[in-house]
């Protein structure tokens, strides 16, 4: 498979938070999507400046502060489209410039990287995970070390396992994983790493997987690193 486009991955802060914003560079074309960009405007135009890019979108994975913050500003300096869940902008009310809502398989094109768009609910009920050739791009969706939490407004821990269920019936064991936070092991491991260690990917069970989720008293959620 010839790869015909970049991911560079930008550990951006503004404490408590540490999330990952994700640029995605078309070598062909140098179009450039940037996806969830929330913290360290200088540091995310500064690269994009670097690439020489020519930014065709921003795409989010959900509405979360932490993962739209620079959406506006971002719109403004590239005059570029905004896309999320059809499903989140209903439920959650969110707007900005240039917005397009987007349907569970959808593509998007820039370039010749094509983005495959997956509804994938359970943290948020419109939360989407965005797949491209050997790689996605899961938001809070999944995690390297774990999944989202599923006890925000709109989330659910019976739709989290029917997403990770979706998500392990078409992701390659080569293919790798791009997460919105990082609990201490870097953005990139593959889908088989995950087999191996994340124990949402090993839970089959839906009550099973629904009481773990959900048991009481857990630790260091937010521990991002």
């Amino acid at each position: 498979m010839m790869i015909n486009y970049e991911v560079f991955a930008l550990r951006t802060v503004s404490q408590p938070y540490i999330n990952y914003c994700y640029i995605v560079f078309d070598k062909g074309s140098h179009a450039a999507i940037l996806i969830d960009p929330s913290w360290e405007l200088d540091t995310i135009l500064a690269k994009l400046k670097d690439l020489n890019a020519d930014v065709r979108g921003i795409m989010l994975t959900h509405s979360h502060y932490d993962h739209i913050n620079l959406t506006s500003v971002l719109t403004e300096i590239y005059e570029c489209d905004v896309f999320m869940s059809s499903v989140e902008i209903e439920e959650y009310g969110f707007n900005c410039p240039n917005l397009i809502g987007l349907s569970d398989e959808e593509t998007i094109q820039f370039g010749e990287t094509i983005v495959t768009c997956m509804l994938t609910p359970g943290h948020t009920s419109g939360s989407m995970c965005f797949l491209l050739d050997d790689c996605m791009f899961t938001g809070d969706t999944l995690f390297i070390e774990g999944c989202g939490g599923c006890n925000f407004k709109g989330g659910s821990a019976e739709a989290m396992f029917d997403s990770i269920q979706k998500i392990k019936s078409f992701a390659a064991p080569e293919m790798r994983v791009f997460p919105g936070h990082s609990y201490g092991t870097p953005p990139g491991q593959t889908i088989r790493k995950l087999y191996d260690q994340n124990i949402y990917f090993q839970l089959d069970s839906l009550k099973h997987f629904v009481n773990f989720r959900m048991r009481p008293n857990q630790e260091g959620i937010f521990n991002f690193r």
